[in-house]
């Protein structure tokens, strides 16, 4: 028998628990394995904050939202001698393996002690779903179902009120949920960190709208887009322990902006956490699942220093070097079908 360890690490999304509970059912089911749950990501590590995790502890965990572990953005290699805490933790609680659950800065943890000798495999995570080497990364799915149900609401406010709307969603470095949730709730235009935009270009598809009597608009934004010009200067913020600025707030600077320009009323509205929040859906249950009972077919393979991913309707595993490589952008051709509907 041996014992396997789990945590969350960053930004909580939908479907942490689903990963959680099929962990806990493939290790002790199959292989008769004992799962410790670490307290808040990396933090529960470096302090030796656990919980056992048992078939009854994570019963009817699936459908919540969150994880029953906490999350935190803790940077264990940003503290005194913080990979060899950690490694003096497995070591003390007989951890044999270790399954962290999160996007590239928890992975990044995860890829450097796997390199320092700890039997690691890795679990994506990440909303924005911008981790390379998988098509699709659990979360994600429901951020853009949450995001077109709020789009579809907003367009009949726009509506009535003959207002340009400006939705902003999440997307750091990459625009996959402003593309897909444009998409489905018909924006007018969609703006995302891959390609700068212009704010004049912007306002001349609105012009246009109202020319031809569509008097309303919808423009979607992720949250890292940024104008050709640098017009619209990003507010000095804060700054994890990742060296990550917290985002938010291109939506406002839009909205002024836009009405500046044009003189059409116009009203912002920002996402943010809800996004992240409530019940996955079917899909993102089932892709977690999947990934969960994958991780510890891994870690029974000896497949160390490798990441679990979606390729096609298969889950495989690649290295985790590969896929902390390079962030996975936008793709081209879907932005530009998203074009095709612009204005």
């Amino acid at each position: 028998m041996a014992r396997i360890g789990i945590l969350t690490g960053g930004g909580d999304c939908p479907g942490l628990n689903a990963v959680i509970r099929a962990v806990v059912r493939r290790a002790v089911r199959a292989h008769g394995h004992e799962v410790l749950g670490f307290r808040n990501g990396w933090a529960g590590v470096l302090k030796g904050d656990t919980m056992p995790l048992t078939l009854q502890s994570t019963s009817g965990i699936l459908h919540r939202g969150g994880t029953l572990l906490g999350t935190s953005r803790t940077n264990p290699y940003a503290e005194p001698d913080g990979g060899e805490r950690i490694r003096d933790t497995l070591a003390e609680l007989g951890v044999d393996a270790l399954v962290p659950v999160g996007g590239e800065d928890t992975l990044g943890v995860a890829r450097r002690l796997s390199q320092e000798g700890v039997d690691v495999v890795g679990v994506p995570k990440t909303i924005d779903n911008d981790l390379g080497e998988t098509d699709f990364t659990f979360g994600f799915h429901t951020a853009v179902q949450i995001a077109t149900d709020a789009i579809d609401r907003l367009h009949t406010t726009a509506e009535s009120h003959n207002r340009v709307i400006v939705v902003e969603v999440m997307g750091r470095h990459a625009g996959w949920i402003a593309a897909y949730s444009g998409m489905a709730g018909g924006a007018d235009a969609i703006l995302v960190p891959e390609r700068p935009f212009d704010v004049d270009e912007v306002c001349d598809r609105i012009r246009r709208r109202h020319a031809t009597g569509r008097s309303f608009s919808i423009i979607v934004v992720a949250e890292g887009a940024t104008p050709a010009d640098g017009a619209l200067a990003a507010v000095d913020a804060p700054v994890d322990a990742f060296g990550h600025a917290r985002l938010g707030g291109v939506a406002l600077a839009l909205e002024r902006e836009i009405e500046r320009r044009t003189g059409y009323e116009t009203r912002m509205t920002i996402l943010g956490h809800v996004q992240r929040g409530g019940t996955p859906t079917a899909y993102d249950r089932v892709l977690a699942t999947r990934f969960g009972v994958a991780a510890v077919d891994a870690v029974e393979a000896g497949r160390f220093g490798e990441m679990v991913a979606l390729r096609a309707t298969d889950i495989v595993t690649v290295p985790l070097g590969d896929a902390l490589a390079a962030p996975k952008l936008l793709d081209p051709a879907l932005y530009e079908t998203a074009e095709v509907f612009f204005g």
